[in-house]
């Protein structure tokens, strides 16, 4: 077990998606439901398995998953977890977070034991999948917060850098992209290769079974041809991890300071570089030259 898998829980506490009856599950003459057969494992995904083998031979895709509600049948996590499964049956190793406790971000609680759990996931994935509701035309604060826990930089390291990123949303109404579209753009953000499908479900609350399964339609084809694209790109895109992150800016950074500075150091030194071309200048701090104030007035 790696350093940073060290405060993890055990892989099968992760995966509540091979579980039956489901989280989630409707409750029929007082006991949860439960569909007897698995759709996910009767999938043609021979292609993107075959392609991945040949890649990493027996090695297993990481994947995080994060779904953005608390409810007790939030039909986000029924959607992770039916991309979950789909990834699961692909033969990635998949570990879904639960959000449940999760304080609101801010400075206090970082480390808090749910903040360094996620962190600590994110660390181990290779891959991303992100699945959210859509709430008052956008994401909600449950799968925001999640994201803002995840670091931009950990010193000078970019812990999300160069992972892969799918996402799917869900609607209650009417089928819209809002949500999708911000999750590209939190993931470009983040320095992750975001995949260019997407997956948005409409009406979710008609979509499911009891159990909490994902019914027949084409909504339900395009989770798994976004699942199927996770996998495929991450193929391409990772085994290729040191050379889409080798950028000339951060050569060039390592050449002239020895290794890349943090965003604190980078200020500390401008900060320095500020106060030498004062004195320089021979000007003391907060005053204006002369010849600017002549011009200026």
């Amino acid at each position: 077990m790696s350093s940073n898998e060290t405060h993890l829980q055990p892989t099968a506490f992760y995966q509540p998606f091979l579980l039956s009856p489901v989280p989630g599950a409707e409750l029929l003459g007082g006991v949860p439901a439960v569909d007897q057969s698995d759709w996910t494992s009767q999938l043609d995904l021979d292609t993107a398995i075959d392609f991945s083998k040949q890649v990493w031979g027996d090695h297993a895709l990481k994947v995080m998953v994060l779904y953005g509600s608390l409810r007790e049948r939030s039909y986000s996590r029924l959607m992770a977890y039916e991309a979950a499964r789909i990834l699961h049956h692909m033969g990635c190793e998949v570990r879904v977070f639960d959000p449940s406790g999760l304080p609101v971000k801010d400075e206090a609680n970082v480390n808090h034991p749910k903040v360094q759990e996620l962190r600590q996931l994110s660390n181990w994935s290779e891959a991303q999948f992100w699945s959210c509701p859509e709430q008052h035309g956008n994401i909600t604060a449950v799968m925001k917060n999640q994201i803002d826990w995840i670091p931009l930089s950990t010193g000078s390291v970019r812990p999300t850098q160069g992972r892969t990123l799918a996402f799917a949303q869900v609607n209650g109404g009417s089928q819209s992209f809002n949500t999708v579209n911000t999750l590209r753009i939190l993931g470009r953000w983040m320095r992750m290769f975001v995949i260019p499908n997407q997956s948005s479900l409409p009406l979710a609350w008609k979509s499911f079974t009891p159990a909490g399964r994902l019914m027949p339609s084409a909504n339900r084809d395009r989770l798994v041809d976004v699942c199927e694209e996770l996998v495929k790109f991450s193929a391409i895109v990772l085994p290729h991890f040191d050379l889409f992150n080798d950028r000339f800016s951060e050569r060039q950074e390592k050449q002239l300071k020895g290794r890349l500075l943090t965003q604190a150091e980078k200020e500390k030194e401008k900060e320095k570089e500020k106060e030498k071309e004062k004195e320089t200048n021979g000007q003391p701090a907060g005053d204006i030259p002369s010849s600017t104030a002549s011009v200026s007035s």
